[in-house]
């Protein structure tokens, strides 16, 4: 009987990929089997044994194609937003990988990083690891989350405006300031200034400050002036180290090489951009 019922949940999973769905609930494979919640979890826990099924959340599953057999489950891409959805909450793609999507690929990005309206723990699925940021006022950047395409549907994706933005905002998300100033200069010409101005409006004043320096130190300025004028109308900033964690550690503490009026913003060394 349990070998009937592995072999009628196969047969599911297959239906659904060749139907190009990789993903279902517990509710639906029941329904659609006629089986009892036990005995699914038991046809479940087997099929994920033999690594062609995932669960990255209680109740969620995602089918893993023979071509992803041996990285243990398919790209997040493809049930980032359906996992979420199953979760009620708002998300979009986004930092480093946001970044690589939009075409800033000077590193491999290691995480598939969510920014999220609820803390999650991070998710090891097969190969990828999935990690998410908290954003309590997630719907007020809308405007900064884009819909994009994906083999099996679409997902939420931060803008290069909201990215960069996010990049000087969750720094343990974005591998130091050499990274970020690498990364900036690829996406730099991508921002939509308005937008930046606009979205500016959502962050802490010293993230604007350091975002505004560096798109000025790498050639970007342009993409910032809208942007200063918008900090300029808040209360008056005040001065901000570029990097804060190299100037509390007494190795990096250098004292500084200048002091960035415009900005605000105090220089210990300039970051290491790769070529």
């Amino acid at each position: 009987m349990v070998h009937d019922q592995r072999s009628a949940l196969s047969s599911y999973i297959t239906e659904l990929l060749s139907a190009g769905r990789s993903v279902f609930t517990a509710d639906e494979a029941e329904s659609a089997l006629n089986v009892s919640h036990g005995a699914f979890l038991d046809a479940a826990e087997r099929l994920q044994r033999r690594k062609t099924l995932l669960s990255p959340r209680q109740g969620f599953y995602v089918a893993v194609p023979p071509q992803y057999a041996t990285w243990g489950a398919p790209p997040p891409s493809w049930y980032i937003d359906a996992l979420m959805g199953h979760e009620g909450q708002n998300y979009y793609v986004g930092l480093l990988k946001a970044a690589e999507l939009h075409g800033a690929t000077h590193q491999a990005v290691m995480e598939f990083q969510v920014v999220t309206s609820k803390r999650f723990p991070k998710i090891r699925a097969g190969r990828n690891l999935i990690v998410f940021y908290y954003r309590k006022d997630i719907s007020e950047v809308a405007e900064g989350v884009e819909k994009r395409k994906t083999d099996t549907g679409s997902m939420q994706l931060s803008s290069p405006a909201l990215t960069a933005l996010d990049l000087l905002r969750y720094p343990q998300a974005s591998a130091g300031i050499d990274n970020v100033a690498t990364v900036l200069s690829d996406l730099g010409p991508k921002i939509d200034e308005e937008q930046l101005a606009h979205l500016s409006r959502t962050v802490e004043r010293p993230v604007v400050q350091r975002l505004g320096y560096l798109l000025d130190w790498l050639g970007h300025g342009a993409k910032a002036e809208a942007m200063h004028h918008v900090l300029l109308a808040r209360s008056q900033s005040n001065w901000t180290e570029l990097d804060r964690a190299e100037a509390r550690d007494p190795d990096f503490a250098f004292d500084p090489i200048d002091r960035n009026p415009r900005w605000r913003v105090i220089i210990r060394r300039n970051p290491e951009v790769d070529e």
